[in-house]
């Protein structure tokens, strides 16, 4: 009889695929995975409003790393991604700057912050999500 291989949470994602979210305290594996993938997105589990993002950029052929969020994480990821942003993060000297604090889904091209749902189908319906895609070096054609 086969046993089956234990699935594991601890990896991060790899180029183009989904894994469990970074390990709390990891600022740099956070602005480590933004700077080396094309896209990525950073996606509360179980929203619909994630899921639409995905379904579009997949949709035009784009395959972004996908960094799903928990309940238990989600201050930490908000944390590291504010201060990725140039803030102090929630618990830092510019706590009181809610710009810099992203929601999700929170896309990444090209390294740069991009926006949320509004921002992604606000592009794609004026025609500049594409561009936006080669550019970041998602797409090729």
């Amino acid at each position: 009889m086969q046993e089956a291989i234990p699935y594991r949470s601890d990896r991060l994602p790899t180029a183009g695929g989904s894994a469990a979210p970074p390990p709390e305290n990891s600022n740099s594996t956070v602005r480590e995975l933004v700077a080396e993938n094309s896209v990525v997105v950073f996606a509360r589990k179980g929203c619909c409003m994630c899921h639409v993002v995905k379904l579009l950029l997949h949709g035009h052929g784009v395959n972004p790393t996908i960094v799903d969020i928990d309940e238990q994480n989600e201050a930490g990821i908000k944390n590291d991604l504010s201060r990725i942003l140039g803030g102090g993060g929630v618990d830092g000297a510019n706590s009181g700057n809610s710009a810099a604090v992203p929601q999700f889904p929170a896309v990444f091209m090209g390294g740069e912050l991009f926006g949320g749902l509004e921002e992604i189908m606000g592009a794609h319906i004026s025609g500049e999500l594409v561009p936006r895609l080669r550019e970041a070096r998602a797409l090729w054609l």
